[in-house]
């Protein structure tokens, strides 16, 4: 870390959606990076604001979230939370412009940011109808492409940025909030234990065993 951090300039931070992880990294970055140096997260569910008071650059840490897989989306979601700077909020995305990528601007910390939350209410519709018999994987994800003009469904989509992740990150929702309903549907906790976790393991809502 010392190492990637010492010279650096802008510090994006990719590490395990756990709040205590992401706090103990950016207690070290700030002690190791130059004191100009822009701090990001790239997380998709803790804001930046959990984070930046372990910091003495509050205003130069903020969420940076690139879509996975991060070589092939274009979207970047610039959070400005209200510690974060203008200047802070517009270097990134000036950079995210130089990465040829296609930066939002989020100007209020929510939870979840834009896309994730709208992707969220699908998700858990889609759960829904799968735990109550309602439709199968493949067609819940057939009527999204089909229907919809998804490039894929929730489930395969899912699958790709992984079933350990959903999971991980609900827990920690529901660990800050203590709201059952954050809690991960019982689908996703049964593959979750089973460790079919999408295509990295081979398997998930899919099977990808014999690719």
């Amino acid at each position: 870390l010392e190492e990637a951090a010492r010279d650096a300039d802008f510090v994006i931070e990719a590490a395990v959606e756990v709040l205590d992880v992401k706090r103990r990294i950016f207690a070290d970055l700030d002690r190791i990076a130059p004191d100009h140096a822009i701090l990001a997260t790239n997380s998709s569910a803790l804001v930046s604001s959990l984070i930046a008071d372990v910091t003495n650059r509050p205003s130069k840490v903020l969420n940076t979230h690139y879509f996975n897989p991060a070589l092939v989306m274009k979207l970047v979601e610039v959070v400005k939370g209200p510690h974060v700077s203008d200047e802070t909020a517009e270097i990134a995305y000036q950079l995210c412009e130089k990465l040829d990528k296609v930066p939002v601007l989020i100007k209020k910390e929510v939870e979840g940011f834009l896309l994730n939350r709208i992707f969220r209410a699908i998700s858990r519709e889609a759960q829904w109808m799968l735990e109550m018999g309602v439709a199968s994987v493949e067609d819940i994800d057939k009527a999204c492409v089909y229907g919809a003009g998804h490039p894929m469904g929730p489930f395969r989509l899912n699958d790709l940025t992984g079933i350990d992740l959903t999971y991980t990150m609900a827990m920690e929702k529901f660990r800050a909030t203590g709201d059952r309903a954050e809690l991960p549907s019982p689908s996703v906790v049964e593959k979750y234990v089973l460790g079919h976790y999408g295509e990295k393991t081979g398997k998930g809502w899919y099977d990808y065993s014999e690719k």
